[in-house]
Order: structure tokens, then sequence, then C-alpha cells
């Protein structure tokens, strides 16, 4: 016990022998290091300040940058730092308080609390897709953001927004959408005549000019209507494209072609005979050729051609009753009248009295019109020489060209015999007894009309009835 009374006295005195050093003031810490002696002394503890509620400026002044402290003291409304006194704080618009909102002024000569204005912000605006956006001061309260949109995008939703108190923006966000259909033109419409013995015209033009008011992207451009190059018949045709873009909106235009075909007058069939016509027989370039009925001939032009003056050249031919010239000096000579013209029906007899003969020309003479729209010619050689007859209508034919006949066609004078002659000059069929006109109509329509002998015969089916 008294090693333990004199330790402690010993260093009771080596406190107050202790030369005098200016410590180094550790804040808070209650020690300091001596250097000079790398020992450790105890602080000796600063009086409390007297408590002196009449002190105006017990505290230090508060000054919030943008903001506001509002001070209540126990002294009075002239006393804003005495001791005791209670400020509240606030921030100017567009800042926010950080800290507390309430402090009072301790006896320790600090305020109770710390708190600071911090500037109000909105999180920065997301860029939009084909489109932008300004704004009248940032992201700072009160900022209005306008947005916009790139040329062929129409904005929809809020076109523009304003940063708030809380921090966030007002309203949506907006998109751009493209509604505009792409621009696109058509060729002019354009006119052309049909080519010679043509009833159409080739026409070409050029690909529509397309752009996309957006993007510049066309996905597609649909025709309807022929394609460039066609054959275009007579009369007006509407071509029409249609262009669609990435957004699927569309444009259309459209243009005419129109074909003309020069036409002349239409021309009339001569009486007694036809016409048969190329093409659509009155166009530019269309040949009409005249045809005569069974026992006519054609006198005059055998052709004219639709010119492109919308004139027919040369005259319409007439078709006179055909002359047969017997006075020729052989057979030959006679049947060269018929060729291509008429088909012959030779009859052969060995008198007029023959049964067979005197049948089958009472049949053909009921037949006249039938015969004529089939064009054929009746020669009799009828009788034995020198009394023998030979006959085309009502004219009498020369010994000499009956007997070149009959060897010509191997026609015997035995007995009844009958030949059928093409327009060719060639031996078609023969018969050894009489045959009525349907026989002889049905070989000639089924196996001796040209074609355009057939289309006559549709026409004139019932002319004889």
């Amino acid at each position: 016990m008294a090693s333990q009374l004199t330790q402690r006295g010993a260093l009771s005195l080596l406190l107050f022998l202790t030369p005098a050093v200016t410590p180094t003031w550790y804040a808070g810490s209650g020690y300091y290091p001596d250097e000079s002696y790398n020992e450790v002394y105890a602080e000796e503890v600063p009086r409390a300040p007297a408590l002196d509620y009449r002190v105006p400026r017990w505290c230090y002044t508060l000054n919030i940058q943008d903001g506001e402290a509002t001070c209540y003291s126990p002294r009075g409304g002239n006393y804003h730092s005495s001791l005791g006194t209670r400020c509240e704080l606030s921030c100017d618009r567009g800042f926010r308080l950080i800290g507390r909102r309430s402090v009072q002024c301790l006896p320790s000569r600090r305020w109770s609390g710390t708190a600071y204005c911090r500037q109000m912000r909105c999180h920065a605006l997301p860029f939009i897709t084909s489109g932008t956006y300004t704004c009248t001061n940032g992201v700072l309260l009160d900022s209005r953001c306008d947005y916009s949109c790139s040329s062929g995008y129409h904005l929809e939703g809020d076109r523009s927004r304003i940063c708030m108190e809380d921090g966030r923006w007002s309203g949506g966000e907006p998109v751009c959408v493209d509604i505009d259909p792409p621009k696109i033109r058509c060729p002019h419409s354009r006119e052309k005549m049909a080519e010679p013995e043509k009833l159409t015209a080739r026409v070409y033009w050029d690909p529509p000019l397309v752009k996309d008011s957006a993007d510049g992207t066309i996905t597609r451009v649909k025709l309807r209507g022929p394609e460039p190059g066609s054959h275009f018949p007579e009369g007006e045709h509407v071509i029409r494209y249609t262009a669609y873009d990435r957004a699927y909106n569309r444009a259309s235009c459209k243009f005419i072609v129109k074909v003309q075909v020069r036409r002349c007058p239409t021309l009339k069939p001569p009486q007694h005979g036809y016409l048969t016509c190329t093409s659509a027989g009155d166009n530019y370039g269309a040949t009409c050729e005249y045809h005569c009925d069974g026992g006519y001939e054609r006198q005059g032009t055998p052709s004219r051609v639709c010119q492109s003056s919308r004139q027919w050249s040369g005259s319409p031919p007439i078709c006179a009753p055909m002359k047969i010239n017997v006075n020729v000096n052989s057979a030959a000579g006679l049947l060269d009248q018929f060729y291509e013209k008429q088909r012959l029906l030779i009859i052969s007899a060995p008198d007029p009295s023959n049964r067979y003969y005197k049948m089958q020309i009472s049949m053909l003479q009921q037949s006249t019109c039938g015969l004529d729209l089939r064009h054929v010619t009746i020669i009799e050689l009828v009788g034995q020489p020198p009394q023998e007859v030979g006959r085309i209508r009502e004219q009498q034919l020369s010994a000499n060209i009956i007997e070149e006949l009959r060897q010509f066609q191997r026609l015997t004078r035995s007995y009844f015999n009958m030949v059928l002659i093409d327009k060719q000059g060639i031996d078609r069929d023969r018969y050894m007894e009489p045959v009525t006109p349907e026989e002889i109509f049905t070989f000639i329509d089924d196996y001796l009309l040209s074609n355009q002998e057939l289309i006559q015969r549709r026409e004139q089916r019932d002319i004889c009835e």
C-alpha cells in the first residue's frame, strides 16, 4: 500500500515539475504527444463557457446558399443567433433541402445540425427514333423540352415535356411515326398509231419516279396493267403503279396509253360477189380482194389496200355475168376460161331421150341456186355424130371441141356418164348413173371448198331456201 501511494505521489510530482510546453491540439482527442519526453500527458479540460442568453451572437450567423433560415429567439426578433434560438431551414424554388429542417443554437456555440440546398434536376431524356428535342434549360426545373420529327415523320404523343419539382418530366415520351405516303410520279400519257396490217401497237415507257419522304426506303412497286413493251389493242388503257414504303404507306399514280387504228371507210361487196380481207378489213394496211359468185366474173381491180391517208387504193370492180367464148380453137382454150373460177359438171349421154340423162337434167334444173353458190357450170354432150350436140347454157360447141372434150375427159357416147372437175381442172369424181344434187353438193362442201368458200357457205346457208 505504501508503495502504491509513493508511485501515485511521484506521478503527481512529475505533473507539477514538467516544463511548460505549448501543446499541439488534437480536436476531440483529449490528449497530445510531447516530443521532448516522448510521453503522453493528460490534457487540461477547457473551461465550459458561461451561459449567457443576452449575448446576441452566441452561435455563428446562419447563411444557407440558395435558401433561407427563419429564426425564432427567446430574446425577440432582433436576436437571430443567440443561445436557444431555433431556425427553420428552407430552400429556394428549384432547390431541395439536404439535412435538418430545423436547428437550434446550443450552449456549445454550435448549431444542432447542418443542411444545404442542392439544385433539383430531372433525368436526361432519351432520344427518340427519327426525331430529336431541344430544351430551354437542360434538365433543370421548369426546363421545357420540345420534340420534333425528321422529314416525312409525324409526332404522336406530347409535343413538349417540362421538368417538374418532383424531379420527373411531365407527360410521356412521344414517338415519330411514318404516316406520309411515298412520292410517286408516273410517265406522261401517250398515244400511238397501230402498225400497218395490225390492230395493236407496241408501247414502251420508263418506270415511275418513286421517293419515300421518310427514310427513303421503298419496299415494293406494283404494276397493274401490261408491262412496258407490250402490244396494246385499239382503245384507251389505264396503267397504274402503286409504291409501298417500309411503314406500309402507299401511293399510286396512273397514266393512259391510247392506241388508234387508222381506218378506211367500210367497203361494200360487189353485187353478185363478196369480199375477203386481211386483218380487220378496214384498218391501215388491210387488203381486200373482190370475188364474184358463180356465173359471174370480176371486171376491174382485183384487190384494194387501205392506205395511211385512210383511203382505199384503186376503184371498186364489178361482177358481170360470165361471158364464155365458145369460138375457141381447142378444148384447152375453152377450159382455161374456167380455171380457178368455176367447177365443171360435164354430162354425156347417147341421145336426148336417154332416161338417165332426162332424170339428171330435171334434178339439176331445180337446183340452179345451189349450183351457182358452189360455182358449178354444166356442160352437156348429147347424141351421136353428126347430130351430136354440145352446149353451155344456150351456147353451142363445135364438133371439134366436143370431140376433144370427150377424149380429154374420157367420156363415152355409149351410155350415160358424168364427171365433176374442180377449179384447178382436176377430175374429182365420176358417175355412171344419175345422182341427186344434194349428193353433189355434199361432196363439194366436204372436199372441194376453200376456206373462204366455207365461210361464204355458212353465211349463205339458207339463201336458196
